[in-house]
C-alpha cells in the first residue's frame, strides 16, 4: 500500500509517498481502507521533531519511531478483527490511529461515520474534535448558561469548540481575525471578537471558561478575563513557560489553570458522531489535497491561516 513516511526530522521535504506493508489485522482492530485523512499540528511537530524535548514522545532523537504520518481518518471497513462486535465489513467509519496518511490503517478507535457527513468531513474529526470535547466537557466541566471565550475560534479545534460549547448550552464568544468573523458566527457563536480591532483581554471578569488555543497572551491577562472561580484550558501555542507558570500558580488561586493532551477514544468519537447526527456539529474543511501532496497540506497548515481543517483525499 502507499503511505506518507519520513525517516528523519525536518520540513515538509522529508515526507515522501512510499510503498509499505499493509498493517496486520489484530483481533480488536478494524482494517480500514482510508478515503480521507486530515493533518494536525501534531503532524508538523512530529515531522520537525520540534520542540526538541518532545522528541522522546516521537520515539527517538534522530528520527520518529513511527515512520508513517497522520492520525485522523475516515473510510470503509475492509476487514474486522474477531473481537470487534459493532463494526461490519463494508461499514463507513471514522477514527484515529497513527499512520492514517495511507491507503489502509488498522485501528481500535473506530466508530460508524454519521450518514450526513462526507468522508472528508468525518476524516477531519478525531484529534480536533476530541480535544474540543474533552477540554470543554471533562476539563472545564462547562455548564449550561456559563460564558465561554474561545481564542482561536476559526481554527481546527476552535471550529469544533464553538459548536460543542453551544450544544452544551453555553454563551459563546469566539475570537478570530476579520475574514473569519462570519464563519465563527455561522457556527453558533453568540459574540465574535475581531482581535485586530479589539483587545479582548480587557474584558475583565466576564468568562467562566477561557478556552485558549493560541497562547498569545500571558497567564495574568487570561486570569483577568475570568470570573473568580473561572477555568482556563490552555491548548497549543504559547510557550512551556506559560504551562509551568500555570502549574505552579494553580494551588494558590481560586481559578483553575489547566492543560492536557486529548485521547482519541471510542466514547469521545461516539459522542461527536451523535452531535453530528443531531445536526449540532459539522466539521469545517478549508482545503483538500491528494495523498501525494500531503507535504503541501502540512506546509499550508503551518502557516496558521487555515479555517477549520485541512484534509487529504486518499481514494
Amino acid at each position: 500500500m502507499k503511505a506518507i513516511v519520513q525517516d528523519r526530522y525536518g520540513g515538509p521535504e522529508v515526507l515522501r509517498l512510499e510503498e509499505v506493508d499493509q498493517p496486520p489485522l489484530e483481533p480488536e482492530r478494524v482494517l480500514v481502507r482510508v478515503r480521507a485523512a486530515s493533518v494536525n499540528p501534531a503532524d508538523w511537530h512530529t515531522m520537525r521533531g520540534s520542540p526538541f524535548f518532545a522528541r522522546a514522545m516521537f520515539g527517538g532523537l534522530r528520527r520518529p519511531k513511527e515512520r508513517k504520518r497522520g492520525v485522523d481518518f475516515a473510510g470503509v471497513a475492509e476487514q474486522v478483527g474477531s473481537a470487534v462486535t459493532d463494526i461490519s465489513v463494508g461499514d463507513e467509519v471514522f477514527g484515529g490511529r497513527d499512520g492514517a496518511l495511507a491507503e489502509y490503517v488498522a485501528a481500535k478507535s473506530v466508530v460508524a461515520k454519521p450518514a450526513g457527513l462526507t468522508f472528508e468531513q468525518a476524516g477531519a474529526i478525531a484529534i480536533a474534535g476530541c480535544t474540543a470535547l474533552q477540554g470543554l466537557r471533562d476539563k472545564a466541566k462547562l455548564q449550561p448558561g456559563q460564558r465561554v471565550l474561545i481564542n482561536g475560534a476559526a481554527g481546527g479545534v476552535g471550529t469544533f469548540a464553538v459548536q460543542i460549547a453551544k450544544s452544551m448550552g453555553a454563551h459563546v464568544t469566539g475570537v478570530c481575525s476579520a475574514p473569519n468573523v462570519e464563519l465563527v458566527r455561522s457556527l453558533g457563536a453568540d459574540e465574535v471578537v475581531d482581535y485586530t480591532t479589539e483587545e479582548f483581554v480587557r474584558r475583565a471578569g466576564r468568562y467562566d471558561v477561557v478556552f485558549d488555543l493560541i497562547g498569545n497572551h500571558s497567564i495574568t491577562e487570561l486570569r483577568r478575563m475570568m470570573t473568580a472561580k473561572g477555568t482556563a484550558v490552555l491548548i497549543g501555542g504559547g510557550s512551556i513557560g506559560h504551562l509551568i507558570q500555570a502549574f505552579f500558580l494553580n494551588p494558590f488561586v481560586s481559578q483553575r489553570l489547566l492543560s492536557f493532551v486529548a485521547k482519541i477514544d471510542r466514547d469521545s468519537l461516539s459522542a461527536l458522531a451523535e452531535l453530528a447526527e443531531a445536526g449540532k456539529l459539522t466539521p469545517v474543511v478549508d482545503r483538500t489535497y491528494p495523498l501525494d501532496e500531503a507535504a503541501e497540506a502540512i506546509r499550508y497548515l503551518e502557516t496558521g491561516h487555515a479555517r477549520g481543517k485541512v484534509v487529504v483525499k486518499v481514494s
